[in-house]
């Protein structure tokens, strides 16, 4: 048990930052975290693309470019990657299509989804005919419209693929179903890479429990190794389990090295943790103090433990948004942490 909020330090100035060789740093960009946050989608990106990374994922989320009537929309996703080209960086696009990164990470439009996934369920192409038929679809007319942009390095295929969809929901992705959407988006682009990603537990009681949860085809990493061309690893060593009054529950995974067996297949940090994981979804923003979970001392001693552990092509920070809001509410550290890697 600790308190939630700890005052600001300065700790990030004096952690040595480990060397990344051939390793390209990059971020991620959550749309709908910076509305969460009251920020401004394109002054945000603006904001971030000045600092001299290497790469920016982005999301086609599903929901947010088909309506109801079928037709499409991309006019979100068009002016990201638009300013990421201009800022002369690669992109990462995530495809979904059933689950991408970000909350509420399910972005099924409505009218594909008109019952929800029951419970407990393994989502197969048999049970959900009508489901895979409308995801592949829309992958495919994704990668169609953007497979001739030479900053696309990497496609991303679903987010945590088969794990279940955090705590909220126990339903997952079958195996067969992410494979015919694998088969589609090779299909679609033969030659790019797919990138697929999951979850790295950090503690003995996050292993168990997922283990336990996905004991029946394993875990996203595990089928990421399987099938992808590129494996995503989250990293993320501290969150919250339960608040009780004042003070909170954690796991706490420290620093401790890891090792990711890719079977000699390239990896990236796909998230690595940059800001906290407390029991609300939106991170908190307090005053002249940080969250017990990721300070930003802990922005660079996260990026440390995993290059040396995992020794990934990339590192992707999970959290960009939450530096710029912190920042504009005057603690300006996270940016400067950042800043430290880069150097």
């Amino acid at each position: 048990m600790a308190t939630p909020q700890q005052p600001v330090d300065n700790r990030w100035k004096s952690i040595p930052v480990a060397p990344r060789d051939d390793c390209r740093i990059g971020i991620s960009f959550r749309p709908r975290q910076i509305e969460a946050f009251g920020l401004d989608g394109p002054s945000t990106l603006t904001t971030l693309l000045a600092f001299p990374f290497e790469i920016v994922r982005l999301g086609a989320y599903w929901n947010r470019i088909e309506g109801p009537d079928g037709a499409f929309d991309t006019s979100e996703l068009d002016w990201q990657l638009a300013a990421v080209e201009r800022a002369r960086k690669q992109v990462l696009l995530s495809l979904g299509p059933v689950k991408s990164f970000g909350y509420p990470e399910l972005f099924v439009p409505a009218h594909h989804l008109k019952v929800p996934l029951r419970e407990g369920s393994v989502v197969l192409p048999e049970t959900h005919p009508g489901l895979l038929e409308a995801a592949t679809r829309f992958l495919t007319a994704i990668v169609g419209r953007y497979r001739d942009r030479t900053s696309i390095f990497a496609w991303q295929l679903e987010h945590e693929a088969v794990d279940p969809l955090g705590v909220e929901h126990s339903w997952r992705l079958g195996r067969a179903f992410v494979e015919r959407e694998l088969e589609a988006l090779r299909k679609a682009d033969p030659t790019r890479p797919v990138m697929m990603n999951g979850f790295l537990p950090m503690s003995a009681l996050t292993r168990l429990f997922q283990v336990w949860r996905t004991r029946d085809q394993g875990d996203s990493l595990a089928i990421a190794t399987d099938l992808a061309d590129i494996v995503g690893i989250d990293y993320y060593p501290r969150h919250a389990l339960l608040k009780v009054g004042p003070r909170t529950l954690y796991v706490d995974g420290g620093n401790r090295g890891f090792e990711v067996p890719t079977r000699g297949k390239p990896s990236i940090v796909s998230e690595g943790q940059a800001e906290p994981w407390e029991t609300a979804t939106t991170p908190p923003n307090p005053r002249q103090r940080t969250a017990f979970t990721c300070g930003p001392h802990h922005l660079i001693e996260n990026f440390n433990t995993a290059v040396r552990s995992a020794k990934p092509r990339a590192y992707l920070f999970w959290g960009a948004e939450y530096w710029v809001l912190r920042d504009r509410s005057g603690d300006p550290t996270y940016l400067q942490a950042f800043s430290r890697v880069l150097e």
